[in-house]
């Protein structure tokens, strides 16, 4: 588990939206909390034993609390359902020290920002951020409903700030068409649900956009952390060598050999278990690493990625 846990009181909750609640959280001694990017995300470790990760929405600059926002999701498996249904203002959490997957790139001319339902938290910090520092920015909201939208009546109170609503249109939005009217040197990111995510990348795939972004909440869909092949994981640092044999996840047979490898969701989606690839290639399982990252293989999620050969060298 990560080595920077940090132990934090719930100072506030509040209804957002349709079944969307956001969390305050604050050191119990008043102290300041770790800095943080537009775009981070922190693990809560619930005390029904779930980590899951939820972005940050509040500005960077405020270093006394962190506020994350929590949809009860339909299909929830114990972590947003927990929130929701048992934690309590006072209560107190352990969480992860701030993680960024998602860094806005403050370099471009023009950034397009896409929301999707709750994907809304790290996209609005990120608009906020950018504007902040007079960088051009635009942002495209879609949810299935206005009621199901949080921060929606602030936000669609700026320039620059669209929306889609399916209940109002009466189908999903044309990323296509909107995609397309965007300048192509544009960086373009985009957070929500699973099949928005694997859309968006489709077109921008097709397009040739170059500077794509994207933040899964969930793993993809059929993800195995294990193969069928054995093979060797040779740990630079510790002078080890660990087989992991077939039907094991890299990640286990690592602990398994005493190894303190920091880890948090185990699907590849959080960024704790990023490990360095010395040599070998891996085969990329995660939801964090960008396509041109996998491609350059310099990185692995070792909590769900494997071996397309049968040796690795990590720097470990």
């Amino acid at each position: 588990m990560s080595s920077s846990l940090l132990s934090v009181r719930v100072q506030a909750m509040r209804f957002e939206a349709q079944g969307i609640v956001s969390v305050e959280l604050v050191s119990p001694e008043g102290a300041e909390l770790p800095a943080f990017e537009a775009g981070s995300h922190v693990d809560l470790h619930l005390a029904n034993g779930i980590v899951r990760s939820y972005s940050l929405l509040n500005a960077p600059a405020e270093r006394h609390r962190y506020v994350v926002g929590v949809l009860n999701d339909r299909n929830s498996r114990g972590g947003s359902r927990y929130v929701h249904e048992q934690l309590r203002v006072g209560a107190t959490l352990t969480i992860s020290a701030p993680r960024n997957n998602f860094p806005v790139d403050e370099s471009a001319t023009h950034s397009v920002l896409i929301a999707g339902g709750i994907g809304i938290t790290p996209i609005s910090c990120m608009l906020n951020y950018l504007r902040g520092k007079g960088k051009s920015a635009e942002l495209l909201y879609c949810a299935r409903s206005r009621a199901e939208a949080a921060f929606a009546s602030e936000l669609l109170q700026q320039t620059g700030v669209s929306s889609h609503f399916d209940a109002e249109k009466g189908a999903p939005p044309d990323l296509r068409a909107f995609l397309a009217s965007k300048p192509k040197d544009a960086h373009f990111y985009c957070c929500g649900p699973t099949p928005m995510l694997n859309a968006f990348e489709a077109i921008c795939a097709e397009l040739g956009l170059p500077n794509v972004h994207i933040e899964r909440f969930a793993a993809a869909e059929n993800v195995e952390a294990v193969q069928g092949d054995e093979y060797v994981a040779e740990l630079a640092r510790s002078k080890k060598s660990v087989t992991v044999p077939a039907g094991k996840s890299l990640l286990d047979a690592l602990l398994d050999a005493g190894l303190d490898v920091e880890h948090s969701c185990r699907e590849g989606v959080c960024g704790a278990c990023e490990t360095k690839v010395l040599e070998g290639e891996p085969e990329h399982r995660d939801g964090v690493l960008s396509k041109a990252e996998k491609a350059s293989n310099k990185m692995m999620m070792v909590c769900v990625s494997g071996c397309k050969g049968r040796r690795l060298v990590l720097d470990l």
